[in-house]
């Protein structure tokens, strides 16, 4: 299958799996995670009309988008890797939403940076909800605490949580839980679903998933 193919089965699937939620048309966006893939691939992917990207690194991300912007109106950049502090002023300056603000210190940063550049990507609080050690994102019972002190004491604009459940578990109880976390604290939007279950993600209540292998093939 051609790209294009394969990006039109996508949103038909997601399209399906919506409406089985009983949920509109256009509640979830699809996230297309180019990361690895340089401007040539993502080329086609534009041509067939999508607008929203994930990419896991900055110095990546630098390296294809200005160019990519230049030639195409209405792109919205997500950074969905770890956030190293040392990075965070390329960050503020080239994406659109950071979905991994995960701890004190990069919040804090966050929140200077963008006072420095007046520029402000909206966030998400990354939730690491199978409490893995190697993984990045807040503990679920700090999630709360953690949320409040972005929104009150430092005033970022947190608009929803992000997940990455465990690979080995069921992820339906993971993307429940984030679900129950983002209510708890008045955020609307969950960004939770990769390749292999966005359409359970959608089933709990997913606004945006994050597909790449399933688009642009293997890396």
């Amino acid at each position: 299958m051609e790209l294009q193919d394969r990006l039109e089965e996508v949103r038909a699937r997601i399209d399906k799996a919506s409406r089985e939620a009983g949920r509109p048309a256009g509640a979830v966006t699809l996230v297309a995670v180019s990361k690895t893939f340089d401007a040539e691939a993502i080329r086609p992917a534009l041509a067939a009309g999508q607008r929203v990207f994930g990419e896991n690194r900055v110095q990546e991300a630098q390296g294809k988008w200005p160019a990519l912007r230049a030639g195409t109106p209405g792109i919205e950049l997500h950074l969905i890797g770890p956030l190293q502090s040392n990075k965070t002023a390329d960050a503020v300056a080239l994406f659109d939403v950071i979905e991994t603000v995960d701890r004190e210190k990069i919040a804090r940063t966050l929140a200077a940076e963008m006072a420095r550049q007046g520029r402000r990507p909206r966030l998400y609080v990354q939730v690491n909800t199978g409490l893995e050690p190697q993984k990045a994102g807040i503990a679920p019972d700090g999630t709360l605490a953690f949320v409040a002190f972005c929104r009150d004491e430092l005033a970022l604009p947190i608009e929803g949580l992000m997940c990455i459940p465990p690979a080995d578990e069921n992820p339906g109880p993971h993307f429940a839980l984030l679900a129950k976390l983002a209510a708890r604290a008045g955020l609307e939007k969950l960004s939770m679903g990769m390749s292999g279950d966005y359409e359970t993600a959608i089933a709990f209540g997913a606004t945006s998933v994050r597909v790449g292998s399933a688009i642009f093939g293997t890396r």
